[in-house]
């Protein structure tokens, strides 16, 4: 017999299978479609079932989100790791732009100065130099509470300044991860994604992206 049978499966359907598991184990939900796949795309990528009970999602944010891809969005992460983890491919047609400020220079001397994260000062240089209004704006926060902080304490402070069509907000960690992520939920943003737990990671932020890519793909068919 060749056991090698047994685990040589076509990537397609390793994903099929994976989902056919997680919608069997996660039983009678209560999740619409649209989010399901969102909250199935997080169980899948993390094999924690805990996304199931402890995402949070505001009305209307997943269509916010899709509608938000399908308009061209700047999608700003507060990591590297989240940018590696979209899927550029499945946000071509909508000429998408994906950034993150961590590394560049004015947010490296920013930090130095103010005794900040990096995280914390590249939100303040993204509305200094590439947040515009009449561009759907997608924040992907997956590890620093400090940037999903500095992001809710801008927004409160100048009204002005354009509204996120989504803030992901799944910031990992024992220090203010599940408080920034509670204070999200709490802040008047209108679109938000985000789970009430210290789980969290660049991993997650950027399945949901890709969740939400999907979906508008599906929708363009």
């Amino acid at each position: 017999m060749d056991d090698t049978a047994v685990w040589k499966i076509p990537p397609a359907e390793i994903e099929e299978r994976s989902f056919a598991i997680i919608d069997q184990e996660a039983g009678q939900h209560g999740w619409e479609p649209a989010a399901w796949t969102v909250v199935r795309r997080l169980v899948h990528t993390s094999a924690d079932f805990d996304y199931v009970k402890d995402t949070v999602i505001s009305p209307g944010a997943v269509e916010a989100g899709v509608a938000a891809i399908r308009g061209g969005p700047l999608i700003l992460t507060d990591t590297k790791m989240a940018l590696s983890g979209v899927n550029r491919s499945n946000l071509a047609s909508w000429n998408a732009e994906l950034l993150c400020l961590v590394d560049d220079e004015r947010v490296v001397r920013a930090a130095g100065e103010t005794s900040s994260t990096r995280a914390q000062a590249a939100v303040d240089v993204a509305f200094q130099e590439h947040v515009t209004a009449g561009r759907p704006t997608i924040w992907a926060v997956g590890n620093a509470p400090t940037a999903l902080y500095r992001l809710m304490e801008r927004l409160r402070a100048d009204p002005a300044l354009p509204e996120p069509a989504l803030v992901v907000g799944l910031p990992v960690g024992f220090v203010n991860a599940f408080e920034s992520k509670r204070d999200l939920a709490a802040s008047g943003i209108r679109h938000f994604i985000t789970n009430l737990s210290r789980k969290g990671g660049s991993n997650v932020a950027a399945a949901t992206i890709n969740a939400l890519a999907k979906l508008a793909l599906q929708a363009q068919a």
